[in-house]
């Protein structure tokens, strides 16, 4: 019953964000889910997904080439696991990961933003998570 109702919720904020993210994108406005990962991820990821950041060379493993995952996963954006990946919930504490567990980060900048204001955190992080996804599957190559 839990993860069904936990699916739903995903569900409906993954297709507020794409309504709203491709709405915004339409009009030529504020582009969130770039906006996202440019702060975040192009760093290490590079600015057009590659995996040709200038932090690249710094890292334990090569950044990901996020133009390809599509084509790497028969076709399909694996969505699911990326959410997984970026949200971070699932990794040891201790693991080697270069990689930021966005999850636990975008949860404490919430935190610091939201000291006195009541705000669902699951759905922030949830928001947030989608956003850069929904822009992350619009770099896949055709």
């Amino acid at each position: 019953m839990k993860t069904t109702r936990k699916m739903k919720w995903t569900r409906l904020a993954l297709a507020a964000v794409l309504t709203v993210s491709t709405t915004v994108w339409a009009q030529g406005k504020v582009d969130l889910g770039k906006r996202e990962f440019d702060t975040n991820c192009a760093s290490c990821h590079g600015v057009s997904g590659k995996g040709n950041g200038p932090l690249g060379e710094l890292l334990k493993r090569s950044a990901s080439d996020l133009t390809t995952l599509q084509k790497r996963n028969g076709g399909v954006f694996p969505m699911a696991r990326m959410y997984e990946i970026i949200e971070g919930g699932g990794v040891p504490e201790h693991g080697t990961r270069d990689m930021p567990i966005w999850g636990r980060e975008y949860s404490i900048k919430a935190a610091e933003y939201y000291v006195d204001a009541p705000y669902n955190q699951e759905a922030y992080v949830r928001a947030r998570i989608l956003t850069l996804l929904e822009y992350v599957s619009r770099l896949q190559v055709k």
